[in-house]
């Protein structure tokens, strides 16, 4: 079977050319150069979804985390959202059997899924130096194709 990850050393090679090899072992190696690994260790914002709901001042301060979260990180993480955890395990159960397809597979576009070409993303593209390189696989996905698939698009 065709593996299911990216081809990251291929792809990341230049970045990796210049660190020097510690006794084999290029994990280690890796870590030597990249100086920065302890300095940036922080929690991801978590934010409470139900105070959303709340009048007045717990639903602005609510929104503000949301703003602030999405623009210092890109991201966060959400709780006291309404999704069932049965949706959630579904969820969670369809996205592994997605990322373990073969990856000529994912970047060509998951019928089953109904992914289109060009929805598959990984890696840093733009990354010149090990510094810069932060590891992802997404599928992205457009809220006008979600509609599509009969999900609930609505925000309040």
């Amino acid at each position: 079977m065709e593996p299911s990850d990216p081809p990251f050393l291929t792809f990341y090679k230049k970045l990796f050319d210049n660190i020097p090899s510690t006794k084999g072992n290029d994990i280690e190696a890796l870590h030597e150069a990249n100086e920065c690994d302890d300095q940036f260790e922080h929690e991801l914002p978590l934010i409470d979804l139900s105070r959303l709901n709340q009048d007045g001042f717990r639903s602005e301060e609510c929104k503000r985390e949301i703003a602030e979260a999405a623009q210092q990180w890109g991201f966060f993480q959400v709780v006291n959202h309404g999704v069932s955890s049965e949706i959630l395990e579904n969820m969670r159960c369809e996205q592994v059997k997605a990322f373990k397809k073969p990856f000529q597979e994912k970047v060509n576009g998951i019928h089953e899924f109904d992914f289109l070409a060009g929805n598959y993303r990984w890696g840093t593209p733009s990354a010149t130096c090990l510094r810069q390189l932060a590891w992802s696989e997404a599928f992205h996905v457009p809220l006008t194709h979600i509609s599509t698939m009969g999900g609930d698009t609505s925000f309040r």
